[in-house]
């Protein structure tokens, strides 16, 4: 395995990425540029490679006890970076879960989640309302939204609602995606859309 290294964050490819856009040394000062040391204090050690754990679960990436996995595969740096922001936004879950989803950002999801439920009522989409007011994943509405109305339906329907279409299948990925879109996307368009979301992560910064 070839070894790099983000701040003292051990990067090991266990398998070569393919694609000739995918410079790693580049993608490690990239996240320097990103990230402050401060906000990756939950992460030990990041992999790049071909994993079954990802492949079970038709990912790009996870984080786990501490490790970032990320796919090989993927084309460009810029869709490696994507991969490990939004899992950086998972690892602040480890010791701050409990103050970012708070009633307030519960409130502020489910809110969006019942005008979805209008929106794809008006479409003639029809699945059990229950599963609209869950906030941890569900497989079966994942594969309701994405096989069932589809993401370019999706991304219409939800475009000013949530940050992307994904975030709406979780309040954790609620969170994640709306992370990802602060740092690589715009801050502005997270804040006019999510505004508790958005002063969480500001919150987040500051502190």
């Amino acid at each position: 395995m070839r070894e790099y290294y983000v701040y003292d964050i051990p990067v090991f490819i266990v398998n070569e990425p393919p694609s000739d856009w995918v410079n790693i040394p580049s993608l490690c000062k990239e996240i320097e540029e990103f990230f402050p040391r401060a906000l990756l204090k939950n992460i030990e050690v990041i992999y790049i490679g071909n994993f079954k754990n990802l492949e079970d679960r038709g990912s790009n990436a996870i984080y786990s006890n501490g490790a970032i996995y990320i796919t090989a595969a993927e084309p460009t740096n810029f869709d490696i970076l994507e991969n490990f922001v939004h899992e950086v936004a998972h690892s602040l879950e480890q010791e701050r879960g409990w103050e970012i989803y708070d009633e307030e950002l519960q409130s502020e999801f489910l809110g969006k989640r019942r005008r979805l439920q209008s929106l794809l009522q008006a479409e003639g989409y029809e699945i059990n309302p229950v599963l609209f007011n869950y906030l941890e994943y569900n497989r079966k509405f994942d594969e309701f939204l994405s096989q069932e109305v589809g993401y370019p339906t999706l991304q219409s329907l939800t475009t000013g609602l949530f940050v992307s279409p994904y975030g709406a299948t979780s309040l954790q990925e609620y969170f994640a995606n709306g992370f990802e879109n602060y740092f690589l996307e715009d801050p502005k368009v997270v804040r006019d859309i999510s505004p508790v979301l958005y002063h969480k992560i500001e919150r987040i910064l500051n502190d």
